[in-house]
């Protein structure tokens, strides 16, 4: 049951590639405006540059999985497959789970790969680019958990972009926090593990209750539709 959905839902990623493309596109050309913005304080990488720089790329990285979770349900939803596939899954919750796996693998976890790069572009110090791959990692998933939750409830709205941010925001900001002060904590040498357990701890409690309050959510989009 698990490899079939694992594979209906590769098929499903693989038709849809501009939902994969754009906000990838997205997170590489707002990041080269900054650098085109203020070329001189990041190829020096100034203090200030290197202050403004994780509160930058975290911004642009929530920016891009809000992007990227318009289109999470949407096809699906507007072709009545979202529908047939809750109907005829014995397991609901694992149909969801995957989908959110899925989604998380083809936005954070290629973010959380191109994210030393991006630091380097917007002058973070090299001695917090491991410090940023790693907070990447460990907050990406919850972004992709609360934001399937904010996917769920707007899916049956025409222009739902708009209430899915207002949705959704608010729940990315701790995730925006203590990514942002995880990579600041790594350029002035201090510890990363409070961070590191902050984030795990929001990764850890969003799989815990966001499949279960996303699966709710389509019940109830499908049910208004």
């Amino acid at each position: 049951m698990i490899r079939g959905a694992l594979v209906r839902e590769w098929q499903v990623l693989l038709r849809a590639k501009g939902a994969v493309i754009n906000p990838l596109a997205f997170l590489l050309l707002t990041t080269m405006l900054f650098v085109i913005a203020a070329p001189d304080a990041i190829t020096t990488a100034t203090d200030e540059a290197s202050a403004v720089a994780p509160g930058v790329l975290w911004t642009l990285v929530l920016l891009t999985q809000l992007l990227a979770l318009d289109s999470m349900y949407r096809r699906d939803f507007d072709s009545g497959v979202l529908e047939q596939t809750l109907v005829s899954a014995q397991v609901p919750f694992v149909t969801v789970l995957i989908r959110i796996f899925m989604q998380w693998l083809s936005t954070g976890f290629i973010i959380s790969c191109l994210g030393p790069v991006l630091g380097v572009m917007l002058g973070l110090s090299f001695q917090a680019l491991p410090a940023t791959a790693l907070a990447l990692l460990l907050g990406t998933p919850a972004l992709s958990l609360l934001g399937s939750v904010g996917a769920s409830v707007t899916v049956g709205f025409n222009r739902g972009g708009v209430i899915l941010a207002l949705l959704v925001l608010p729940l990315f900001l701790p995730t925006l926090v203590f990514g942002a002060d995880m990579v600041m904590a790594a350029q002035a040498g201090r510890s990363v593990m409070p961070q590191v357990y902050a984030l795990s701890l929001i990764s850890l409690v969003a799989l815990a209750l966001a499949p279960f309050a996303t699966l709710a959510g389509l019940k109830i989009s499908l049910e208004m539709q």
